[in-house]
């Protein structure tokens, strides 16, 4: 049951943040920040959302992200609490950030010293440095216009849209990630080793703008880190700063509805039926979830739920747990295995929703860099392999383990030779755990895909178009997926959340 014992004294305007992903988090310390009484509502027994964490047998396991690009927008909402993120997170930069094994036994090892990655190029294929140079210069480029001066302004009309054309036409953002690499180097290994990273936030290389070519120069310029004792610690130094805001964030507590009077959003009601007033409410609940769930009761011209089904929704993720009784020291802490087919199997997993007998996999050793994540002597991982969404109509409470059979037969003939023998606690997550657990639309790990018509203005915007005083925050919404996106969708609310001196 929802209490707050300060209620009666603190009178500031009170605002209900639904989820406490790190944009459901980082939109709580902006609003804590503009004077709002800030409550945040998260259905499951611990804060972080995606984010979260799983202890078991003594190991430390990462639920989701575990790359840490951009940390000057990590510090920044500490400084917005009058703390220092080195009060209560340690990063640690890694240097190279990881390697990719091609699946002809090659590696090309990423790092952000522009001589050493020029080297690694020419080493694999000397007759596409020039082309790289070319590509990360376009790269900065894109950058420049599309984070810095677009990743942090809101589109709430068509108009804003319009505004931006001439860059988005001097970016190429006509064409695909894929489409600029290509048309930059020849080599198919630097060709993947280039335009992966959409993935990383739910999109396909092929079909993805390529205002996402944007990552490889922001990885190189702000490096990628790991947070010392895993990316939660980021998510319990995030609470501690609401608390210190005279904020709560409630665990256990699902909200079951957004309540409206006519078009305006007056608070949330909770599974158990209680109803919490709100001047404002910001919803960090998949965008999908929240207008068909979320907003059941309530009329809506735009995202209907016929649209939301229609819209495309990003790939889903099968991750398996686990830790082993030794340690693994050839390992680096992030690892990239390419299968034997790239475009044929993004093909497989966003168009044709089939489970392919190949796959590409992220393996995570966080035990390089952090020992305390595993008992002494051990080590902690975890593997991960995109995979159809639920619209594929697979049954993972029957593929489940023949899948991870398969990807531990790949890691033991790669990476891990012989680990199986040493794993001694483990756990699986499946599309059907985002759908579920996480309450991920379709159980799509990333929300919208972002495409080019489902990116900026063609997204859910960060003040709701169908809901006054209802504003949206997270994966789904502008600027998109992965930890700089979503944490810059709260940056928005700067800007479209009237002053809680308004209401006061």
């Amino acid at each position: 049951m929802f209490t707050d014992t300060d209620q009666a004294s603190d009178r500031r305007p009170h605002a209900a943040v639904i989820g406490s992903g790190l944009g459901g988090l980082s939109a709580a310390i902006r609003l804590g920040a503009k004077g709002y009484r800030v409550t945040g509502f998260e259905k499951l027994e611990q804060p972080g959302g995606r984010a979260s964490v799983f202890r078991q047998d003594g190991f430390t396991f990462d639920a989701g992200p575990t790359i840490i690009t951009a940390p000057f927008l990590l510090e920044e909402l500490w400084s917005l609490a009058g703390r220092k993120l080195a009060d209560d997170v340690e990063l640690r930069a890694l240097d190279p950030f990881y390697a990719i094994r091609f699946d002809d036994g090659s590696v090309f090892t990423c790092c952000g010293d522009p001589a050493r990655m020029r080297a690694e190029v020419g080493r694999l294929s000397p007759g596409d440095v020039a082309g790289y140079d070319r590509f990360m210069a376009e790269s900065e480029a894109i950058y420049r216009i599309g984070f810095e001066q677009l990743g942090h302004v809101p589109f709430g009309s068509p108009m804003d849209m319009l505004r931006i054309l001439p860059d988005l036409m001097k970016l190429g953002a006509w064409r695909t990630v894929h489409q600029h690499v290509a048309a930059r180097v020849k080599d198919p290994r630097i060709r993947m080793a280039l335009s992966f990273h959409p993935l990383f936030i739910g999109g396909n290389p092929f079909r993805v703008t390529a205002i996402y070519s944007m990552i490889a120069y922001l990885e190189r310029e702000f490096g990628v880190h790991a947070a010392m004792g895993g990316t939660n610690r980021i998510v319990s130094g995030m609470v501690k700063l609401i608390r210190g805001q005279g904020g709560t964030v409630l665990c256990n507590a699902e909200v079951d509805e957004i309540t409206c009077t006519g078009r305006r959003a007056t608070g949330v009601r909770l599974a158990g039926g209680e109803v919490i007033p709100a001047e404002i409410v910001v919803s960090n609940a998949d965008t999908a979830q929240t207008y068909r769930k979320l907003l059941k009761s309530t009329p809506r011209k735009r995202w209907t739920d016929r649209r939301m089904a229609k819209a495309r929704h990003s790939m889903s993720l099968f991750v398996w747990y686990f830790g082993t009784n030794k340690t693994f020291p050839g390992v680096r802490h992030h690892t990239i295995l390419m299968g034997p087919r790239y475009r044929d199997l993004l093909h497989d997993i966003f168009e044709r929703k089939h489970l392919a007998e190949d796959f590409s996999l992220y393996l995570h050793r966080p035990t390089a860099t952090d020992p305390t994540l595993a008992p002494e002597g051990c080590d902690s991982f975890y593997v991960l392999s995109p995979v159809p969404h639920q619209d594929s109509g697979i049954d993972w409470t029957r593929k489940a383990e023949s899948y991870r059979r398969a990807i531990a037969r790949k890691l033991d003939e790669t990476e891990l030779p012989g680990f199986e023998k040493h794993i001694v606690t483990e756990r699986l997550m499946t599309p059907i755990d985002f759908e579920t657990r996480l309450s991920s639309y379709k159980g799509a790990a990333f929300g919208l895909e972002p495409v080019l018509l489902q990116s900026a203005w063609f997204r859910p915007n960060n003040r709701s178009e169908d809901i006054d005083n209802l504003f949206i925050v997270g994966a789904s919404t502008h600027p998109g997926a992965g930890i700089p996106g979503v944490i810059s969708s709260a940056r928005i609310l700067d800007m479209v959340v009237p002053d809680a001196a308004r209401f006061a």
